[in-house]
């Protein structure tokens, strides 16, 4: 008789037992990247680049991973990002990574593209005194009215912001997920996009359509309108787009190039987050993914100015590997590995955690200028 597979110790393992649990189609859907991948690759290798400084003999007793974000306090800085048609991991699909974000206190996002609605995701959480924030990504449709009407049923549902993807006006070239030959098994579909009104094929090249239809900054601007939720903006990499945006009154950004998947040789999120929050200031929030998948990437993103972190691919392979305990294991190994890294820095919290964590170079002006 065989014996069980060892339980996942790493956010690595999780991801070994998920290719070892998909077909080779759906493996390439969720873990290809645009054209050669670059940018997918680069966005973990740039975390893995970045040296934490360790720190010795400094007071730890009573710390804690807690942050604020967005009028909640949260028990620590994960959140789960908007991934796409979850059904294909697990038959439990969105409804149970909420579940399990819930479960661990970690924010959750539902896409767009979810294969379950968002008022059973929201049903099964919102009662949960120890949940985290939970949104309602938007990925922008052609018709204002119906973005509209989404919208407002993401806020009945009871979800607290919009993040809206402004970064995939198309979908980036995916040749891993070409050559696999992925398509969408029959009883898996974008539920909410059911009804969305059909655009009227374009003549000529590929993006031929693509200007009547991509979102603008106007159409941020009038979004922001249509609803009483706080409006994010995930996918900004540029720090004009960063000041463009705060200029419009957004809550927060997503520095987020997609997680390698639109355009290829984007910069890792790891070297535009600096850049974002020079330009934004110390003021507006900023999450950021792509790449994290070890407690001390979370520690350096914070380091390098995000209030807190979006993890994505993880949470497909942990709900391949396990269901909804999958997604709350990968969420528990992910928060340890950060309260480590926290302690052998001489962090008690993570108010402390400066770019002096990088670079001891920048310790006495950090030390002067205190903790933000």
């Amino acid at each position: 008789m065989a014996s069980p597979a060892p339980a996942p110790h790493t956010l690595a393992d999780f991801a070994l037992a998920a290719e070892q649990a998909l077909d080779a189609a759906t493996w390439a859907y969720f873990n290809g990247g645009a054209g050669d991948e670059a940018t997918l690759h680069a966005n973990a290798a740039a975390w893995q680049a970045l040296p934490l400084w360790p720190r010795v003999l400094q007071p730890l007793a009573g710390g804690h991973t807690r942050v604020a974000l967005a009028g909640h306090e949260l028990a620590h800085p994960i959140l789960l990002a908007p991934v796409a048609h979850q059904r294909l991991a697990h038959p439990d699909g969105e409804w149970a990574s909420a579940l399990a974000a819930a479960a661990q206190g970690a924010g959750y996002v539902l896409g767009t593209q979810s294969n379950v609605p968002m008022e059973q995701v929201a049903e099964a959480v919102l009662a949960d005194p120890g949940r985290g924030p939970l949104w309602f990504q938007l990925y922008w449709q052609a018709d204002r009215g119906f973005n509209r009407a989404l919208v407002q049923r993401a806020e009945a549902a009871g979800f607290e912001a919009i993040v809206l993807t402004v970064d995939a006006p198309v979908q980036g070239v995916r040749d891993r997920e070409r050559r696999a030959g992925f398509a969408l098994p029959p009883g898996v579909h974008a539920v909410h996009l059911q009804d969305a009104p059909a655009v009227p094929p374009a003549d000529g090249t590929y993006c031929a359509g693509l200007p009547a239809h991509a979102p603008t900054w106007d159409d941020v601007a009038w979004l922001r309108t249509q609803t009483r939720l706080h409006v994010w903006l995930k996918g900004v990499l540029h720090p004009q787009d960063a000041r463009r945006a705060q200029q419009l009154g957004v809550a927060g950004l997503i520095v987020s190039n997609h997680g390698g998947r639109t355009l290829d040789t984007a910069p890792a999120t790891a070297q535009a987050l600096p850049r974002v929050r020079a330009a934004v200031g110390d003021a507006l929030p900023l999450i950021v993914d792509g790449g994290i998948c070890r407690g001390t990437d979370v520690l350096k993103a914070i380091a390098l100015g995000a209030n807190a972190v979006m993890v994505g691919r993880p949470v497909a392979h942990a709900l391949a590997a396990g269901g909804a305990l999958g997604v709350a294991r990968m969420l528990r190994l992910l928060r340890d590995e950060l309260e480590m890294a926290m302690a052998l820095t001489g962090c008690r919290t993570l108010a402390e955690a400066g770019a002096h964590l990088l670079d001891p170079a920048t310790s006495a002006v950090w030390e002067r200028a205190g903790p933000r």
